[in-house]
């Protein structure tokens, strides 16, 4: 049975440049650590996924996937600078379920 693989971008913007799209899978997700994962932590220090940026906090926020409802779900873990979905911030330590097209951003300048 052939997996289903849903397309993911990264997507870096910097003041006066074109953003750079990166191309990512749902595969890539697990790729990020060492063995597979459900919840994937955000942020600049001991995360799975490290964002280098000023507005990121050490553990800014955590994408979860639920394997029974087939679904990704986003949490701020309190973080100073927010994080967005769709340019919406969304409130501290509460899950927010995730769409295909959804946008999700981490502080000011980092987009996924």
């Amino acid at each position: 049975m052939k997996p289903n693989v849903t397309s993911w971008f990264l997507v870096s913007f910097s003041k006066g440049a074109s953003d750079q799209r990166l191309k990512m899978s749902v595969t890539s997700w697990f790729l990020v650590s060492s063995s597979p994962r459900e919840m994937i932590f955000v942020g600049r220090e001991d995360c799975e996924l490290m964002l280098q940026s000023r507005s990121v906090d050490k553990q800014h926020a955590v994408i979860n996937y639920d394997p029974s409802s087939d679904e990704h779900m986003v949490k701020d873990l309190g973080s100073l600078n927010g994080t967005f979905v769709n340019d919406l911030r969304i409130p501290d330590q509460t899950y927010i379920t995730l769409k295909l097209s959804d946008v999700i951003r981490f502080g000011y300048d980092i987009l996924l």
